[in-house]
């Protein structure tokens, strides 16, 4: 079965942008029933890669297609963990996804991972593969805010995630708080606008503004070249 990809565009933004491009889409669009009270939530990924950083050599280069497996979780909590598979092909994406256990999650980090038997789907299993036979392991933390609206025609997702920033904090994956480091410069961030096979007129005209390019943005790129060479917590 063919895989389904969807549009990713990316733009850097500054603070002042993006107070007028929510004015605009807020007219448009809803607010995701995920942001709560706050309009927003914390993502936090942490990227794995094999031995001899292949994901991110990959990256540089422009390599298409490419895959990359990370696992997130929402606002710091534990009860569950999503493992994903991120496969970028020309210029678009496609996204894999199970629900992993608190303590199926440590085994990964520490570096013992799970037996075979224990990989209840296609996406573990095939992760569970490239970790014993590529030794990928857990090489770098990345974590944002984001603030995300959404459209039902087109399945449009506009994002504004801001105070990206990278953490080698293997260890405090699950903690409320971890030692980070921003990676954008002051008062920039970025935008992110998905979408299926087409970008409703009313979308698309609301986003432009002078001055705003496209990009080619990768955060875990970003936050990789500010901990090349991993982590040494949990002996990994």
């Amino acid at each position: 079965m063919a895989l389904e990809y969807r549009h990713e565009l990316k733009y850097v933004v500054s603070v002042q942008q993006i107070i007028c491009l929510r004015s605009r889409i807020r007219s448009l669009m809803n607010l995701d029933s995920h942001a709560e009270e706050k309009k927003k939530y914390n993502i936090r990924s942490i990227y794995f890669d094999d031995y001899k950083n292949t994901c991110y050599f990959e990256n540089e280069d422009g390599t298409s297609p490419r895959e990359k497996f990370r696992m997130r979780i929402y606002n710091a909590g534990r009860e569950e963990v999503h493992l994903e598979l991120k496969r970028k092909e020309r210029g678009k994406t496609h996204k894999d996804s199970c629900i992993l256990t608190q303590a199926q999650c440590i085994a990964f980090l520490k570096g013992t991972g799970l037996p075979d038997c224990q990989a209840d789907s296609a996406l573990l299993w095939k992760f569970c593969l490239k970790y014993r036979t590529e030794l990928y392991r857990p090489k770098v933390i990345v974590e944002y805010e984001r603030e995300p609206y959404v459209y039902k025609n087109g399945n449009v997702r506009v994002t504004f995630d801001t105070d990206i920033r990278s953490s080698n904090c293997i260890a405090g994956f699950f903690d409320r708080k971890i030692f980070s480091r921003p990676v954008m410069p002051s008062g920039y961030h970025l935008m992110e606008v998905k979408y299926d096979e087409y970008l409703p007129d009313p979308i698309y005209d609301s986003l432009q503004l002078d001055n705003l390019q496209q990009t080619t943005f990768s955060k875990y790129y970003l936050c990789r070249k500010y901990n090349l060479g991993g982590s040494k917590e949990y002996g990994v």
